[in-house]
């Protein structure tokens, strides 16, 4: 069963009407709203730190994976095309 984009719209826009209309239901749960040195508050802060760390990690990976692959098709490339400006015109 597909839903349809208008329904989504709808729902999207009653939720922030809700969250408009009653604010109470839309505050942070007590870990954020509370003591920022709390032992679990500084949990989180160091997990959210480590997963944008290996995101951020693997992203640089794949990108120099990337480049990497780039360098070395252009480096057979030129030596593709040295090795065939060295024969003589009219040899094949």
């Amino acid at each position: 069963m597909r839903t349809s984009p208008l329904r989504i719209a709808w729902s999207v826009a009653l939720a922030g009407l809700v969250s408009l209309v009653l604010p109470r239901t839309s505050e942070a749960c007590t870990i954020c709203f509370g003591d920022p040195s709390s032992p679990m508050a500084m949990g989180t802060s160091w997990g959210i730190l480590f997963l944008l760390c290996v995101t951020f990690g693997m992203l640089g990976a794949f990108g120099y994976f990337f480049l990497y692959l780039v360098r070395r098709s252009r480096m057979a490339l030129g030596e593709q095309s040295e090795a065939g400006s060295t024969q003589a015109p009219g040899s094949v």
